[in-house]
């Protein structure tokens, strides 16, 4: 980094399903035991031997914040666009989820709507959500300090990390928000108070009103990750940032309206999923007090209209970047190094090596200096309990603490209920879903009857070796060849590159090889100012784009250009390539470094849909995005239980099993009195204590109700959601429904994904609450 004490002197500036595993208790109780902690607190004595087994269900959510990051520079209207599409997959999946038969396929008939119940034989993948947040933020957050992207001018080019509600195809006029708190409410049931949207063809109108709204008139430095880091996670969000005296930065106040909107938005129980759209790399700027970093987005000399270039790179930075002694000529040099083949006199770099359109590109090597945070801030975000504040500090993680401790919501968020979304710039064919060994890449259909088009999940993209085709390791790209990816489209670099994409077999064309002469990319072309880079693919827009005669915001301006996005110009017939035909993206090298550290909780999409000309099949857009979205987190959501034992059930249909839900609480804040949760009694307490030595982070135990009489009948019968008893009320409990058995118990329409045929079911307000963990208790 750099810092004033570090500059030389006479330089200007620098810069459910039930898991397997039942665990009998009687022998590891059979002496008695003396509980010492637990229970919110709460000592126990001596407790008797029992009998008991114990059965770990697993944990599953009933809402979801889902927290849209959209990339809203140049270029990006028509990714938008597209997004705008994949809404009603988005939402229709989440409200209203397909009916699947045995094998967990989707079955033809689906219903119209989230209450009416499936097609005999079928089931819903997980209960219909009733509770969902959806916010919109971008990735413009500003300048960091520079004079790039601070113009009050263009608002958008500094959105603060807050959420937007600004339209597009509505004259502009804002989006109505949930009780103007700047995000979307769904609440078919009318429990929010006051009520939220119920009618989902509104919530999916202005959704996608809001992506469209987004625009690309914000900053050309993406802070993609930052953006959605800023929201949701930083603990003490600067208001606004300054410099000093000496050109360091200076960070001012505290965002009050970003914290009240993250503690309105963000409910401590919800399952978080975030989308991230960008058709760029992230170039998410370092804001640390008294530091420079904001240089890397500096265009003019301060003070006055001279263009800004940035120091040189001492000489070690070309052979290994990670060398101790490669810095900037901007800063001393390290300790002990040889500064014999430094080349700082002059000490600027040339324009040609130094284009601001390119100043986030590879930056270590070329300047000395990574002016970017560390991937680990935003992967240890999403996971860790603590990280530190704008001071180094060590805090709370706001993303797994209870931002509104005085309401009756107390429950803690788990690491497992955090997912995160890209749709970025990647050649779909290299993470298509495999049939076999064989990537899906060509038109038919897959192994399930399905229409082609799914990506790999992240066990898949492990598996089969694609994070080395796609990201390689970024640690030691200029080191080791090897390390790069092995698809060359995902190499950033300005000159043209070769080698062919290792899944399709296509050889990359060079410069000026024609329109398509490689599927994916086009083809390199003559970047002759070095200011862009190669791309990772590209795709037919809707409508070409004339940029005869236009500004530099058309790609294909120049009418000596070979980019691959342009072709002769039919629109003016004038015979130069000024027609934009292809949208662009470039390679995601730092969100895809995050999406692989997050393991199974990353979902990889690419931002070049496969295709947009037809809008019924599975591939179109960015539906595989949303399928991969959904397939993962529907664990999580479901409220069946599969189970493997058979329980004993009563004459009644009741079993006499005890549920009790775990969870993580604020210190004395559990509380076990609202129906269908109860208090336990001393006979459970030793089971307390057992789970407690297998998941310490527990200190809340609740039993959950079996439902009895009509509500059981209707638990065990009842389709529709929400279910109602015979009596006209909403039942509130858990049944066991065992159609192997016989005579069958309830309907088989709730066990057919099950193997065995046998599953607990929670309906009503016993669905499991975020981060919950159930356990199964039968004598």
């Amino acid at each position: 980094m750099v810092t004033p004490s570090r500059l030389r002197p006479d330089i200007l500036v620098a810069m459910g399903r039930a898991l397997p595993l039942v665990l009998a208790l009687a022998g590891v109780l059979s002496g008695g035991c003396h509980l010492v902690a637990g229970y919110d607190g709460y000592v126990f004595g001596d407790l008797p031997p029992g009998d008991t087994s114990i059965t770990q269900l697993g944990g599953a959510i009933s809402r979801i914040d889902l927290l849209l990051v959209i990339d809203n520079s140049r270029s990006m209207a028509d990714k938008q666009e597209v997004l705008g599409t994949a809404v009603p997959d988005l939402v229709d999946r989440l409200v209203n989820p397909r009916c699947v038969d045995v094998a967990g396929q989707q079955v033809v008939d689906q219903p119209e709507s989230s209450f009416a119940p499936c097609p005999d034989g079928a089931t819903r993948e997980f209960e219909p959500m009733t509770d969902i947040h959806i916010g919109i933020i971008t990735s413009s957050i500003g300048g960091h300090g520079a004079d790039l992207c601070s113009a009050s001018s263009i608002p958008s080019e500094n959105d603060k990390a807050h959420l937007i509600s600004r339209s597009a195809d509505r004259a502009g006029s804002p989006i109505a928000t949930y009780d103007d708190l700047g995000f979307l409410a769904w609440d078919p049931l009318g429990v929010l108070q006051p009520n939220g949207e119920s009618n989902s063809d509104k919530l999916i109108s202005d959704v996608r009103a809001i992506v469209l709204g987004a625009g690309e008139k914000g900053c050309g430095y993406e802070a993609t990750l930052d953006s959605w880091y800023r929201f949701l996670i930083e603990p003490d969000p600067y208001d606004a940032i300054e410099l000093d005296g000496s050109g360091s930065v200076v960070l001012e106040g505290t965002d009050d309206t970003l914290l009240q909107q993250r503690k309105a938005f963000l409910r401590p129980d919800s399952l978080l999923a975030i989308i991230m759209l960008s058709d760029e790399n992230d170039c998410s700027i370092r804001d640390e007090a008294g530091e420079q970093y904001y240089y890397a987005a500096q265009s003019y000399v301060p003070g006055t209209t001279t263009p800004y270039q940035l120091p040189k790179p001492r000489a070690a930075c070309a052979s290994d970047p990670n060398d101790p002694c490669c810095r900037s000529c901007g800063e001393l040099p390290a300790e002990g190094c040889d500064t014999s083949h430094d080349d700082c006199d002059p000490i600027s770099l040339p324009a040609l090596e130094d284009n601001a359109n390119l100043r986030c590109w590879d930056q270590k090597r070329r300047f000395g200096i990574d002016f970017l945070w560390p991937i680990s801030r935003y992967v240890e975000g999403l996971t860790q309990s603590s990280v530190a504040d704008r001071y180094g500090n060590v805090v709370a993680n706001p993303l797994f603490s209870d931002l509104d401790p005085d309401d009756d919501n107390n429950v803690v968020r788990r690491p497992s209920a955090v997912f995160l979304t890209g749709i970025v710039g990647v050649p779909w064919q290299d993470i298509a879903r495999q049939t076999d060994g064989v990537p899906d890449v060509e038109s038919g259909l897959n192994e399930f009857g399905q229409v082609a088009g799914g990506f790999q999940s992240a066990t898949q993209l492990a598996d089969n070796g694609t994070w080395d085709i796609i990201l390689g390791d970024p640690s030691c790209y200029h080191t080791d060849p090897s390390c790069l990816p092995r698809d060359p489209l995902m190499i950033e670099d300005f000159q043209a590159r070769s080698g062919a994409n290792p899944v399709t077999n296509d050889a990359l064309a060079p410069p000026g090889s024609g329109e398509l002469a490689n599927p994916i990319n086009g083809s390199e072309y003559t970047i002759a100012l070095q200011d862009d880079l190669q791309y990772a693919c590209i795709f037919p827009l809707d409508t070409s784009r004339d940029c005869e005669g236009a500004t530099s915001v058309c790609d294909c301006a120049d009418p000596t250009n070979d980019n691959p996005l342009c072709v002769d110009n039919s629109i003016t017939g004038s015979g130069h390539p000024t027609e934009q035909k292809y949208a662009k993206a470039y390679p995601g090298v730092r969100q895809l470094q995050v999406l692989k550290a997050l393991a199974s909780q990353g979902i990889v999409a690419s931002i070049c849909p496969r295709q947009l000309h037809d809008d019924g099949p599975g591939d179109y857009g960015y539906r595989p995005a949303v399928d991969g979205l959904i397939e993962t987190i529907k664990q999580p959501l479901g409220t069946r239980f599969c189970l493997d034992e058979t329980l004993v059930v009563a004459d009644d249909g009741s079993t006499g099993c005890v549920v009790i839900e775990a969870r993580q609480t604020q210190v004395g804040a559990c509380d076990c009195d609202s129906q269908p949760r109860y208090t336990l009694d001393e006979s459970q307490l030793a089971m307390v204590q057992f789970i407690q030595s297998e998941q310490p982070q527990f200190n809340c135990f609740c039993g959950v109700r079996e439902a009895d009489g009509s509500d059981l009948t209707a638990c065990q019968l009842e389709e529709q959601a929400p279910v109602v008893n015979d009596f006209g009320y909403l039942v509130h409990g858990w049944c066991y429904v065992d159609t192997a058995a016989s005579p069958a118990v309830g309907s088989d329409v709730f066990t057919n994904s099950c193997e065995f045929q046998r599953v607990l079911r929670f309906v009503g307000d016993a669905r499991p609450v975020g981060d919950g963990m159930l356990y199964l208790l039968c004598e």
